[in-house]
């Protein structure tokens, strides 16, 4: 079997901006969050929000999902970036052994602020720090040696830098030519979530360039922002200890 990389992120980290660059590669085999789209929209959904009569697709299940991953992977080297919190039912030392494992994290005041605006409603089961947190630990102990975290910070303050990193880290020669591409494009395509439109912007990007790094005041948020983002913090803070650090 080919190596399956596997990018353990949170929701608005970044991580379909990091995707999209990893598809300019062409050497790979690229999935966007194929856990999550039987955790919302499989035959028995998962997600707390679920309500009777939305769209659910009969077949699809995390089990399915997982043969189709492992399929691919016997016909070439596969990436997929998803979310910890719709599997951590399946941790077991054999399953996760299948990955390269590596972690996109981001300062939870940007996340869950950017999450509100698109999903007022949102439930904190689907926030995913403490599950991001719980998979870190849990490789740590199984390995002996925590795996490779990117922060998005570092990442989109210099992107070439962080992406040749993350490419060590986890047994990928870097291909700088992957880091720009024509504005245009589609991410949506590879989206099950409600015709991609999470990924306006980065259609009309042109590649990972530097961007100054920027910060959010989560005392100007709404009184919910506040309360998840106290809670999230300290998982955030865990996992930013072990992050590689920018040259």
């Amino acid at each position: 079997m080919h190596k399956i990389i596997a990018l353990w992120a949170v929701p608005r980290s970044t991580s379909t901006a990091f995707e999209w660059m990893m598809r300019q590669r062409g050497d790979l085999d690229c999935l966007h969050e194929p856990f999550g789209e039987a955790w919302y929209q499989g035959e028995d959904p998962l997600w707390p929000r679920y309500k009777e009569g939305e769209k659910i697709t009969p077949g699809l299940t995390i089990e399915s999902v997982w043969r189709e991953i492992l399929t691919r992977a016997e016909k070439g080297p596969v990436f997929l970036k998803d979310f910890p919190h719709y599997i951590n039912h399946m941790w077991t030392a054999d399953f996760l052994g299948h990955f390269t494992h590596a972690f996109l994290i981001r300062d939870p005041a940007k996340t869950i602020s950017s999450l509100f605006n698109k999903w007022p409603d949102f439930d904190e089961l689907e926030v995913g720090f403490p599950e991001q947190r719980a998979l870190f630990d849990l490789l740590t102990a199984l390995n002996g040696a925590p795996p490779p975290v990117i922060d998005s910070d570092d990442l989109l303050e210099d992107p070439t830098a962080m992406v040749a990193a993350f490419c060590q880290a986890v047994g990928i020669p870097f291909l700088p030519e992957a880091m720009t591409w024509e504005p245009g494009g589609d991410p949506s395509a590879h989206s099950w979530w409600d015709g991609g439109s999470f990924h306006a912007n980065l259609a009309q990007s042109t590649g990972l360039t530097p961007q100054p790094r920027r910060y959010v005041e989560v005392k100007d948020s709404p009184e919910r922002v506040r309360r998840v983002y106290r809670r999230m913090k300290p998982h955030y803070d865990h996992l930013y200890q072990h992050r590689i650090k920018p040259a």
